[in-house]
């Protein structure tokens, strides 16, 4: 009966079984729009409504290009969770928007999928302890990409090997946070496989002031590109005595982040508490909260 649920709005799977209810934050978005259209198309999932500030009372299927749905987007996300009572919410909105909106929907007991990325570690600490209280799920990943969580599992054993590494990370230049959300993840992966070791201990003269990039931890250097024609790109640089290592991930479309986010989907389901990142999934089955 899935033919029915796409061109009927009805309520039903074809085989009987439980729909995951879902609304959308940031519906508007090009990142909004392709989850949208993921969920929609998905067998066990179910589209119910749409948050977006800058689209209200637009027709979802007109984002979707997929025909009118009689689902309209509305702009205030606390009373639409109340009204429908979602199953999961997932969030691509802003670094200004993410945290109050992961925070309202923990508070009515809907999981929240977070692809946003700019929160702060106490942010993130607070809604790890609210997910965690009230044991209910919730995932946060700064990169949904399969490749991309492939390339850090590449770079924390890399770095066993080659302790000295960069990253560089390239994005679209309508991306506000810097570095990305993926380049912070990978360095703190790779200061956790590398153990103690100290990176650039020769003294630097800057000639023009960052020009070396963001020195995270232990010395590790971030560099951030944000060029139109870019979509999601990273490389991560390891130099070694007469040898370099390049790991590299490009996302040239953003379909390449909707199996991860169907995945999360699925699994936020089963989760009593916060994930950060989707290798803790993939890898671990769901058995590591921290990132």
């Amino acid at each position: 009966m899935r033919g029915l649920r796409k061109e009927a709005a009805g309520r039903y799977s074809r085989s009987g079984i439980h729909m995951i209810k879902v609304v959308v934050a940031g519906a508007a978005g090009k990142m909004g729009r392709e989850v949208m259209r993921a969920v929609w198309k998905a067998e066990d999932t179910e589209l119910v409504g749409a948050v977006d500030p800058f689209a209200e009372g637009t027709d979802i299927g007109a984002l979707m290009e997929t025909g009118e749905t009689g689902i309209a987007v509305r702009s205030r996300l606390n009373g639409l969770l109340d009204e429908l009572k979602p199953d999961v919410l997932i969030d691509f909105t802003t670094p200004e928007s993410v945290y109050k909106n992961v925070c309202a929907a923990l508070e009515r007991g809907v999981r929240p999928v977070v692809g946003t990325t700019g929160m702060t570690a106490g942010q993130l600490d607070d809604i790890r302890e609210m997910a965690s209280g009230r044991r209910i799920g919730c995932i946060v990943a700064p990169n949904f990409a399969i490749g991309a969580v492939l390339m850090m599992k590449f770079a924390s054993e890399a770095c066993k090997y080659f302790p000295h590494v960069e990253i560089i990370e390239l994005h679209h230049d309508k991306k506000i946070d810097a570095p990305s959300g993926t380049a912070v993840k990978t360095a703190e992966v790779i200061n956790q496989s590398r153990g103690r070791f100290r990176q650039g201990k020769t003294a630097e003269l800057e000639k023009l002031a960052g020009v070396r990039g963001g020195k995270f931890d232990d010395g590790l250097r971030i560099h951030s590109v944000r060029l139109p024609g870019l979509m999601a790109h990273q490389e991560v640089i390891f130099g070694g005595l007469g040898q370099t290592l390049t790991i590299r991930h490009d996302s040239i479309s953003r379909e390449s982040f909707m199996p991860g986010v169907l995945l999360a989907v699925r699994k936020v389901m089963e989760l009593e508490e916060m994930v950060y990142g989707l290798e803790n999934i993939i890898f671990n089955n769901c058995g590591a909260s921290d990132g």
